[in-house]
């Protein structure tokens, strides 16, 4: 069993960037896909970025965010630049054991706990 743990949220003006990772621990995961997702209070959990056997962006994030994975393949990260009030939310990282499209929550079997991240205006 795979634990994933994030980091990195924080706040950040308008414009701005910050770097998410995504530990992962008990076993390799380089053979899976690692994704982010992103949920706000009330809404369903939103695919963001895949990494693994396919690289995958959700058209809002495209050229602002780049995902890319350590060379021991242990950590994902999301690169998040010009960041916009609208990306504030709770930010999850997930694995797919799995083939599948990756871009919905149902297809995801570990998830970790979360990380905040706020962008003022």
């Amino acid at each position: 069993q795979v634990q994933l743990r994030e980091s990195g949220g924080g706040l950040v003006a308008a414009g701005g960037s910050l770097r998410l990772s995504c530990a992962a621990s008990g076993r390799s995961v380089s053979s899976f896909v690692i994704s982010w997702f992103r949920q706000a209070p009330g809404l369903e959990r939103e695919f963001v970025a895949a990494s693994g056997s396919v690289t995958r962006y959700a058209d809002s994030v495209k050229g602002r965010f780049t995902i890319s994975r350590d060379s021991a393949k242990t950590t994902v990260y999301l690169q998040m630049n010009s960041l916009k009030p609208e990306d504030t939310t709770v930010y999850y990282c997930a694995e797919a054991l799995t083939a599948g499209s990756y871009m919905y929550s149902v297809e995801y079997d570990y998830w970790g706990q979360g990380t905040q991240v706020t962008v003022s205006s």
